[in-house]
C-alpha cells in the first residue's frame, strides 16, 4: 500500500497538486524505444503530449521518498497532468537555516528531527538543476570547508519555475517560502536576524535558495518554433501535406504549407514579444548593487543575485528598486506599490515593532507579509526616499527571494496560466469528434469500395487517408480566431486594451459585473464637506472647515494636522488622496527635519507640522516672545502607525514641541474609532449622526486623542505595540468627506440593468455609504428594500448567528429590528420575483462569518446580495468565486488599487489603471470611467457570435467537400488539385475572413448569445443544412448519369477530354487523364458545391441583435457577390483557359453545356 500513495502538495493553496512517484524501469524504456522506431516518432509524439502514459509507460510505481519522476495532477476542474525530474544535490547540511559553524560541532544525523530535508542514504547523485548546482562546485567548496561532517543528500524537483525539497518529517515535498518557514516573532526576528550572515552562510543558503532572480528567459526562435510545430494541428497538416503530396495534389499542399508558414511565424512574433515584454518587466531590478550587513558588523556591497533569506541589506537614502522581499527592522521609507496596488500613491513604511520584554506575548505576533504588510518592502516596489535617525542606517531583512517574492508570484501566474474553461471550446472538441466519426466511415467506405473495385494498394491508402483530411478542415483554428483579432482591434480602436484575446469570447456571456466604488464608480478625490466636532460629549454644528483662529489650539485640528502619511517629495506634498484633503483643510505647513535640526533634540523628530502664522492669535508680543510663541505650536510626529484595512484606522505619537508628555492620535472608520474612546465622551447620538452622513453618501472618518503617560519616553514609544496607545481615547469629532458618482455612471448601469446583467458593488468603504452609492447610482432602484445581513462569530460557547435588519431604517445599536425572511423564496431567480424585490448587503466581517459557518447560506445569499462593502483585497476574490460558483460569468471593473486578485480571477478583469498592475488585468481601458464594459461585453457578443458562425461554417463546408468527394469515389474520380484549390483560397477563406468583420450591434440587448454548440437550435440548423446539400447534390450526381448525352468515363474514351472533331489539337489527344477528374459528375458536384459554400456562408453569417446587419459588411457582400457572379460566368460562358486551371470539362457543344448547367441548376 505504501507505493500506492498519493501525496498532495500545496494543500489548500491555488496551486494544490496531487503527487505519484514513480522510478525509470529500463525494459520499459526499450519498449518504447522499438515502439517509437516502428510508428516513425508518432509515439515519441504521443508521449509528448500525454505526460501521464510517458510517465507509466516508461516506469513502475514507487514511493515519493524514493521517486526519481514525479507525476503531478492538478486537483482543479482541469485536472491537468505534469511530470518532474528528481534530482539530487550535495550539501553540507540538511537545514538552510542551520548554522554551519553550529553543525561543525555537533552534526545532525539523516535521521533527525533537526534535519527535514536530509534524504536516505542513495546512491552518490548529484545532478542540480540550476547553474550552481550543475557543476557542484559550491557545494562541493562548502563541503570541503566544513569537512568535520557527512555531506547529506538533498532531493528536490523544480516545477513551474518553484523548487520543491524531500521533507523527511512530513513525508513530503514541500516549497521553500523563505524566512516565514521558521515562524519566528516579531522581537525574535529583531534579537536573532538584524546582524546580518556571514559569507559561509549565505553561500550554503544559497544552495536551497538559488540565485535571487525572477529569471523569464526568453527563448530561442528554434526553441519556440519546435514548441509550435510540435503542437497536434501542425502535426495533422504536416500528415494532410504529405498525403497530398504523394497524391500529387501539389499545388494545394503548397499553399497549405504557405498559409501555416505564415500562420507560424505570426504566433511566434506574438509570443515571443510577450515574452520580451514580460522579460522587460521584470528585468529592473534583476542585477543591482546593494549593501548588506555581515554578522562582524562589516557592510560589504554585492549583487542583489547573491540574496538569501536572512540577509539585512541597506536601503539606500537616494532610493531604489527593491530586489527582493524584506522586512524593515530600522528606519522609514516611502514606497511606489503600483507595481503590486495599482495605487501611484507613496506608502509610508516603518519599521517592524520590536515588543519590549515585559510585554505580554499577544503582543509579540508571528510575522507574516500580510499581517505586517506596512513593514515589509516588497519585490519589484520603488523605495522613493529613506528616513534614517542620526547615524543609523535604514535596514531590511531578506524575507524572500526570486519567483517566492510578491513580483515572483505575479510573474509566475502571467507565465503558468491557468487555462481557459469555456463551453464552446469544449463543444467545438466535441463536434471536431463528431467529424472525425463521420471521417472514420467514409474511410472504411473507400476502403472497402476501392478493394470491390480492384483499385490498387497504393491508391487505396491516399484515398482512404485524404477523406480524413478532407473532414477537418486545416483552415479551422484560423477561421475560428478571425473573429477574435477583428474584436481585439476593435476594442483597440475604442481604448480597451487586451492580453488575453481568448477571453474576449467568455465576455459575451457576462451576466454579472462586480464594481469596486472609490475610482471606479464614483471619482476619485475626496472633497471635504465638513466637520462636527465633539466636546464634553456632545456634537457642535456640522462647520464647513476648520480652517480657523480659534480652532488652532484644539486637539481637533492637532489630529487633522498630524495624524495623516504624507511626504515631501522633491518639496511638493504626497500620500493618500484623503489625507492629502484632510490636511490641506487645516492649512498647516508639513516641514521634514534634516539630520543637522533633529540633532539639536534628543528625541528624534523626523516631520514637524506648524499652523500658518496668519492664523495664530494676533496678540501684541515682543518679538522674542513672537518666535517663542511660533515654536509652541509645533507639533513633532513621533511615530506612525500605518493605516491598516484589518483595524481600519491609523495611529501617530506626536509631540508639542516644549512639552515632556506626548500625544496619540487616532482617525479611521467611526465605529472602530468609537469602539477605542471612553464612552462618556461618545455622543449619545453619534449612531443617529453617523448614519445620517453615510444614508446621504457621505465617507465619514472619526478623529480620537489620548494624553500618553510621562513614563512613555522616545525609546519606549518607537518600541511599544499600537494596541497599547489606541485605548481609553478621547472622542474629537467627525470629518465628512463627499465622493462625487462619475458623470457616466449612472447612465452605464442603467444600460446594464435593461441588458439583465446583474451589477454587484464590492468595495473597502463603509456598508452605510456603499448603499448611498449604490442607490444614487441607480444599482439599487428606489423601490426596492436593502436588507443588511450581520453574522457574528462563535463567542462564549453560543454558535455563529445571522442577523438581519432593514437598511433604511434607524439601527439603534441596542435595538436592531429583527426580519424574518425565508431565503428559499427570494434567492432563486428562477421563480416569478415578489412584487418588491430584496437586495441583500453585508460587511466583510459578515462575509467572512457566513463564509466560514454558513457556506450553504453564502451561495443564496450572493444570488441577491448587491453590496459587499469593507471587503479585504482576498475577500473581493472569494466574492468572485462564489459567484462563479453559482453559474454567473463574472466581469470585474477596478482601478486596480487591492483589485489585481479579483481582476485575475474574474472571467473577465477590467483595470482602470494603465500602471504594471494591470499586467494581472486581461483588460485594460484608457477610458478611466466605467463606460467601457458595455463596450467589452457587446464585442464579446459580436466575437462569441462570429465564432458560431465561423464553426458551423466550417463545419458544412466540410461535411459539403465530404459529400462530394464520397459522390465521385464511388465512379473511382475526385476533385481535381486546381479545384480543391480554388475552393479553399478564393472561396472559403476569402469568405470566412469577411465575414468575421461584422461590427458589434450598437446596444446591448436584454438575452445572451448561447454558450455553447451543442443546443437544439444550433444542431437543428446545422442537421437541416446538411439535409439539404446532401439532397441537393445526390439528385446533381443522378441527374447528369440520366441525360441522354452521359457517357461513362474509361481511360480508352476520355470522353470530357475530346473536343469538338473541328479543333482537336495535339496536347487534347495525347493528355490521358489518369485519376478520373474530368468527368461530368465532377464539373456537375463542382459547381453546385461552390454554390452550397456561398448560400451556407449567407445563411450563417447572422447580425442582429448582436452583430451589425451581413449587408454593412461591405466586405463580405462584395466577396460573395464577386465569386457568386464569377462561377456563373464560367459555367455558362465557358472560358477554356480558366477550365484548362480548374480541370472543367464540358459536353461536345454548347448546346450541351447549356442543358447540363440548367438541369443541375433546377435542381
Amino acid at each position: 500500500m505504501e507505493k500506492e500513495d498519493i501525496k498532495v502538495l500545496n494543500k489548500g493553496e491555488e496551486e494544490e497538486m496531487e503527487l505519484q512517484g514513480y522510478r525509470l524501469c529500463h525494459w520499459r524504456l526499450v519498449l518504447v524505444g522499438l515502439g517509437v522506431l516502428c510508428t516513425g516518432g508518432f509515439l515519441l509524439l504521443l508521449l509528448y503530449w500525454m505526460p501521464e502514459w510517458c510517465v507509466k509507460s516508461t516506469c513502475t510505481r514507487t514511493t515519493a521518498r524514493d521517486a526519481e519522476v514525479v507525476l503531478l495532477r492538478s486537483t482543479d476542474e482541469f485536472r491537468r497532468w505534469f511530470l518532474a525530474r528528481v534530482r539530487v544535490m550535495l550539501a553540507p547540511g540538511s537545514n538552510p537555516f542551520h548554522s554551519l559553524e553550529t553543525q561543525t560541532t555537533s552534526p545532525c544525523t539523516p535521521s533527525s528531527p533537526s534535519c527535514p530535508f536530509s534524504s536516505p542514504a542513495t546512491p552518490a547523485v548529484a545532478n542540480g538543476h540550476t547553474t550552481q548546482h550543475s557543476d557542484g562546485r559550491p557545494a562541493q567548496e562548502l563541503i570541503k570547508r566544513f569537512a568535520d561532517y557527512q555531506p547529506v543528500q538533498i532531493r528536490y524537483f523544480t516545477f513551474h519555475s518553484t523548487k520543491y525539497y524531500w521533507d523527511e518529517e512530513k513525508q513530503n515535498f514541500k516549497d521553500l517560502c523563505g524566512l516565514e518557514e521558521l515562524q519566528i516573532s516579531c522581537s525574535t526576528l529583531h534579537s536573532e536576524h538584524s546582524s546580518g550572515l556571514t559569507r559561509n552562510q549565505q553561500e550554503y543558503r544559497r544552495l536551497f535558495f538559488g540565485m535571487n532572480e525572477i529569471a523569464v528567459k526568453v527563448p530561442s526562435v528554434f526553441k519556440l518554433l519546435i514548441k509550435e510545430v510540435l503542437n497536434p494541428f501542425y502535426i495533422f497538416q504536416l500528415f494532410s501535406v504529405i498525403l497530398w503530396t504523394a497524391d500529387e495534389y501539389y499545388y494545394y499542399a503548397a499553399a497549405i504549407v504557405f498559409m501555416s508558414v505564415i500562420s507560424t511565424a505570426t504566433s511566434l512574433y506574438t509570443v515571443k514579444k510577450q515574452y520580451v515584454m514580460l522579460h522587460d518587466m521584470v528585468a529592473a531590478h534583476s542585477i543591482v548593487r546593494v549593501s548588506v550587513c555581515r554578522a562582524n558588523n562589516d557592510t560589504e556591497e554585492v549583487l542583489s543575485t547573491d540574496l538569501v533569506p536572512g540577509d539585512v541589506m541597506v536601503i539606500p537614502s537616494n532610493g531604489t528598486i527593491m530586489p527582493c522581499d524584506a522586512v524593515l527592522i530600522s528606519g522609514t521609507c516611502i514606497v511606489n506599490e503600483s507595481m503590486l496596488t495599482g495605487e501611484s500613491v507613496p506608502v509610508t513604511k516603518t519599521n517592524l515593532p520590536n515588543p519590549l520584554p515585559d510585554e505580554t506575548r499577544e503582543t509579540d505576533s508571528v510575522y507574516n507579509t500580510e499581517d505586517h504588510k506596512r513593514h515589509t518592502l516588497f519585490c519589484g516596489t520603488n523605495v522613493i526616499q529613506t528616513r534614517f535617525y542620526s547615524g543609523e542606517l535604514v535596514k531590511a531583512v531578506v524575507v524572500r527571494t526570486g519567483f517566492s517574492t510578491a513580483k515572483g508570484q505575479l510573474v509566475r501566474s502571467i507565465l503558468y496560466p491557468k487555462p481557459t474553461d469555456f463551453k464552446l471550446y469544449r463543444d467545438a472538441y466535441l463536434f471536431l469528434m463528431c467529424l472525425v466519426a463521420v471521417a472514420g466511415i467514409g474511410f472504411v467506405y473507400s476502403i472497402v469500395l476501392s478493394v470491390l473495385k480492384k483499385v490498387p494498394a497504393k491508391t487505396i491508402i491516399i484515398e482512404s487517408l485524404d477523406i480524413i483530411t478532407i473532414t477537418v478542415p486545416p483552415a479551422l483554428p484560423a477561421a475560428m480566431t478571425a473573429g477574435i483579432v477583428y474584436a481585439q482591434r476593435r476594442l483597440k480602436n475604442i481604448g480597451i486594451f487586451c492580453i488575453s484575446p481568448q477571453r474576449i469570447n467568455i465576455c459575451g456571456q457576462i451576466n454579472l459585473v462586480c464594481f469596486d466604488k472609490t475610482g471606479t464608480l464614483t471619482e476619485d478625490g475626496l472633497d471635504l464637506w465638513g466637520v462636527q466636532r465633539v466636546e464634553n460629549g456632545s456634537f457642535y454644528l456640522s462647520e464647513e472647515n476648520a480652517y480657523k483662529e480659534h480652532l488652532v489650539k484644539s486637539q481637533f485640528v492637532a489630529c487633522m494636522a498630524t495624524c495623516h502619511s504624507l511626504t515631501k517629495i522633491e518639496g511638493q506634498l504626497s500620500g493618500d488622496p484623503l489625507d492629502l484633503k484632510m490636511f490641506e483643510a487645516t492649512g498647516w505647513v508639513l516641514e521634514e527635519a534634516t539630520e543637522e535640526e533633529t540633532a539639536l533634540h534628543n528625541q528624534i523628530m523626523p516631520t514637524v507640522v506648524r499652523p500658518p502664522t496668519h492664523l495664530l492669535p494676533q496678540e501684541s508680543v515682543p518679538l522674542q516672545e513672537e518666535e517663542e510663541e511660533l515654536s509652541a505650536y509645533e507639533i513633532g510626529i513621533v511615530r506612525q502607525f500605518p493605516f491598516s484595512s484589518a483595524l481600519q484606522r491609523m495611529s501617530v505619537v506626536a509631540r508639542l514641541l516644549g512639552e515632556r508628555r506626548m500625544d496619540a492620535y487616532t482617525k479611521g472608520a467611526p465605529e472602530v474609532v468609537a469602539g477605542l474612546c471612553k464612552k462618556e465622551t461618545v455622543p449619545e447620538n453619534f449612531a443617529e449622526v453617523l448614519e445620517g452622513y453615510t444614508k446621504q453618501g457621505f465617507r465619514v472618518i472619526a478623529l480620537a486623542h489620548r494624553r500618553l503617560e510621562s513614563k512613555l519616553n522616545w525609546h519606549k514609544v518607537q518600541n511599544v505595540n499600537r494596541d497599547h496607545i489606541e485605548l481609553n481615547m478621547e472622542f474629537l469629532g467627525l470629518i465628512i468627506m463627499q465622493n462625487k458618482l462619475k458623470a457616466e455612471t449612472p447612465g452605464v448601469l442603467q444600460n446594464l440593468r435593461h441588458a439583465n446583467i446583474r451589477t454587484v458593488m464590492v468595495t473597502g468603504d463603509k456598508l452605510l455609504t456603499a448603499i448611498s452609492v449604490a442607490r444614487d447610482c441607480g444599482m439599487i432602484p428606489p423601490q426596492d428594500t436593502v436588507i443588511i445581513a450581520d453574522a457574528l462569530p462563535p463567542h462564549d460557547g453560543q454558535a455563529a448567528k445571522i442577523t438581519w435588519r432593514y437598511a433604511d431604517q434607524p439601527s439603534r445599536i441596542s435595538h436592531l429590528e429583527q426580519v424574518n425572511i425565508s431565503l428559499e423564496d427570494v434567492c432563486h431567480e428562477d421563480q416569478p420575483k415578489a412584487q418588491e424585490l430584496y437586495h441583500f448587503a453585508m460587511n466583510g466581517k459578515s462575509f467572512a462569518v457566513i463564509a466560514e459557518h454558513f457556506p450553504d447560506m453564502l451561495q443564496k445569499l450572493v444570488l441577491h446580495g448587491t453590496v459587499f462593502a469593507r471587503m479585504a483585497p482576498d475577500q473581493k476574490t472569494q466574492l468572485i468565486e462564489a459567484l462563479q460558483g453559482v453559474d454567473y460569468f463574472v466581469g470585474m471593473c477596478g482601478d486596480g488599487a487591492n483589485d489585481c486578485g479579483a481582476l485575475k480571477r474574474a472571467h473577465a478583469g477590467i483595470s482602470l489603471s494603465e500602471l504594471e498592475a494591470s499586467v494581472a488585468s486581461p483588460f485594460t481601458s484608457r477610458t478611466p470611467n466605467i463606460s467601457c464594459v458595455p463596450s467589452l461585453i457587446r464585442e464579446g457578443r459580436a466575437a462569441l457570435i462570429t465564432s458560431f458562425c465561423v464553426f458551423k461554417f466550417m463545419a458544412l463546408y466540410s461535411i459539403i467537400q465530404y459529400i462530394s468527394v464520397t459522390l465521385l469515389y464511388s465512379i473511382l474520380s475526385n476533385l481535381g488539385d486546381f479545384q480543391f484549390l480554388f475552393i479553399d483560397i478564393c472561396i472559403i477563406l476569402l469568405i470566412v475572413f469577411t465575414m468575421s468583420l461584422n461590427p458589434a450591434w450598437s446596444e446591448l440587448v436584454p438575452r445572451r448569445p448561447p454558450s455553447g454548440l451543442i443546443s437544439g437550435s444550433l444542431l437543428f440548423s446545422v442537421l437541416t443544412q446538411i439535409l439539404i446539400c446532401l439532397g441537393f447534390q445526390m439528385i446533381t450526381f443522378f441527374w447528369v448519369q440520366q441525360q441522354p448525352w452521359y457517357e461513362v468515363w474509361t481511360p480508352q474514351t476520355d470522353v470530357c477530354n475530346l473536343s469538338s472533331h473541328l479543333n482537336i489539337s495535339d496536347h487534347n489527344s495525347s493528355e490521358v487523364d489518369e485519376h478520373n477528374i474530368e468527368n461530368f459528375e465532377n464539373t456537375s458536384l463542382f459547381y453546385v458545391s461552390s454554390f452550397q459554400y456561398l448560400i451556407v456562408a449567407i445563411v450563417f453569417s447572422k447580425g442582429k441583435p448582436f452583430r451589425q446587419p451581413s449587408y454593412k459588411n461591405w466586405p463580405f457582400v462584395l466577396s460573395a457577390v464577386s465569386v457568386y457572379i464569377f462561377v456563373m460566368f464560367i459555367m455558362f460562358n465557358p472560358v477554356q483557359a480558366i477550365d484548362s486551371f480548374l480541370t472543367v470539362r464540358y459536353a461536345f457543344d454548347t448546346q450541351e453545356i447549356h442543358k447540363v448547367c440548367s438541369g443541375v441548376d433546377h435542381k
